[in-house]
């Protein structure tokens, strides 16, 4: 497996930055996995600097960013003709505050891994998620490192999805409603909310209780609304179905929401790809058996 990964430089200048907060967590699991990390300039010597992966194979050395170095991870993510040239995703922890994080290889890198279903991770807390989702799918024993993101029954999810992917979301939801009904809350925005409420209702959810508690609907606030539950540490974990072929109008509400994600970089999990949500609630169930 090949994983592009990048961070900005908040996130690894200092030695107890964000990427080794992610390092120290999962290295054991990195090798286990034989994952091929391809990580940008900076990224790349940051982590040879503090001595991580020492003498591992699978870390491989890519240009600078302003060498091209994010642009190629753009490409690879699509995939390019070569041998060994196709990423299975992106790791690209950000700092939202970063202009950055706003140029365009780095907006066409989520992008295309949203189109391309593959994991887009941009935070500490999610890297440290997916990796023990791949190590739960691999065979490996649960890491008790990471059961604190495993304690569902402690925390609240957020499920949102843009008016394409609302039928992709339902189908989830219905597919996965026992992994979803163990979260203490679930919160949704407008449609979505109802659409999963009447869900739960027909699977017998308890017709005077709402399964998700709905907050505004996107364009009305909705997103910003959990974007606040996320800076106070009250939502864990969101499930952001994206269409990433529309224009939004409350496209600004979207990117707070996203911000919110990266800001609490070590306490939040977002997904957006129903392939890789799929994939983690199989780890959820293969993790408690």
């Amino acid at each position: 497996m090949r994983m592009g990964l990048a961070a900005n430089a908040f996130h690894h200048d200092q030695d107890n930055a964000a990427l080794f907060h992610w390092l120290r967590a999962c290295e054991h699991g990195i090798r286990e996995l034989n994952l091929h990390l391809h990580a940008v300039g900076r990224t790349y010597a940051a982590i040879v600097r503090v001595g991580y992966l020492k003498d591992y194979a699978g870390l491989v050395r890519y240009p600078y960013g302003h060498e091209g170095g994010l642009m190629k991870l753009v490409a690879e993510v699509v995939g390019m003709p070569e041998p060994n040239r196709t990423l299975d995703g992106a790791i690209y922890l950000i700092n939202p505050v970063d202009p950055s994080s706003t140029f365009p290889e780095a907006v066409a890198l989520k992008r295309q891994c949203v189109i391309h279903q593959k994991p887009f991770i941009s935070t500490v807390a999610s890297a440290r998620d997916w990796v023990e989702m791949e190590r739960i799918q691999a065979g490996f024993a649960p890491d008790p490192g990471a059961d604190d993101l495993y304690a569902l029954e402690k925390q609240t999810i957020a499920l949102i999805a843009h008016d394409a992917m609302k039928p992709q979301m339902m189908a989830y939801a219905s597919d996965h409603f026992d992994v979803l009904s163990r979260f203490a809350r679930r919160v949704g925005t407008g449609t979505t909310g109802q659409q999963l409420n009447e869900l739960a209702w027909s699977r017998g959810w308890p017709q005077d209780k709402e399964w998700v508690d709905r907050f505004k609907s996107g364009p009305m606030g909705g997103d910003a609304q959990i974007a606040d539950l996320v800076l106070e540490r009250r939502c864990h974990r969101a499930i952001f179905f994206e269409d990433p072929h529309v224009a939004r109008q409350h496209e600004a509400d979207i990117q707070l929401l996203e911000r919110a994600v990266t800001t609490v970089t070590d306490e939040a999990v977002c997904m957006t790809s129903p392939r890789v949500a799929a994939r983690w609630a199989d780890a959820v169930r293969r993790r408690a058996a």
